[in-house]
């Protein structure tokens, strides 16, 4: 299911479909993630504009770091999913978020999306010239788990937030 795919920037050529997934995961009730997901759509030439800074870095809270967005498009232009790249690490990415946030709307997991997204992400972020990149995940997320060791990661350790929840640290090096 998942061939075909291909990351694209985010531009008003694919709003209708982006809204439509938007409009999906509302519907489910799930949280959005990555974060960028949960950007208002209502001005769409504005979040798009808002994403452009964030890739360059301007305007962005004190908390984070340049990142930029891809969604994965299928071969009918649906959008059916979005990651985000962050260009570099601070603190608490080090801890938990990692290089690397990634989400697929709710119909279309489980058919290979997930995988096919990260890795072309990892194409991205060897052009971006990360040697290394940490991906995370919640402990009980298993799919996210798989989809991570499957494109080269490897477990290195566990954060436990205070919330008790537990996260999972993956070093991907090995990417082509």
């Amino acid at each position: 299911m998942a061939e075909n795919v291909r990351l694209v920037e985010p531009s008003i050529e694919f709003k209708e479909a982006y809204v439509e997934m938007i409009a999906e995961w509302i519907e489910a009730g799930e949280k959005m993630v990555p974060f960028v997901l949960r950007m208002d759509t209502a001005d769409f030439g504005g979040m798009l504009i808002e994403l452009a800074r964030f890739k360059k870095g301007i305007g962005i809270p004190e908390t984070f770091v340049p990142h930029t967005t891809y969604w994965l498009a299928d071969e009918n232009d649906r959008i059916v999913g979005c990651i985000n790249i962050r260009h570099n690490l601070n603190d608490r990415l080090l801890k938990i978020g990692g290089h690397i946030g990634y989400g697929v709307r709710p119909s279309a997991r489980r058919k290979g999306y997930a995988s096919a997204m990260l890795r072309l992400a990892l194409e991205k972020a060897k052009e971006m010239e990360l040697k290394k990149v940490l991906v995370t995940c919640n402990k009980d997320n298993i799919a996210s788990a798989k989809t991570i060791i499957n494109n080269g990661g490897n477990l290195e350790s566990e954060y436990k937030e205070e919330s008790g929840n537990i996260v999972q640290r993956y070093w991907i090096d090995n990417y082509k």
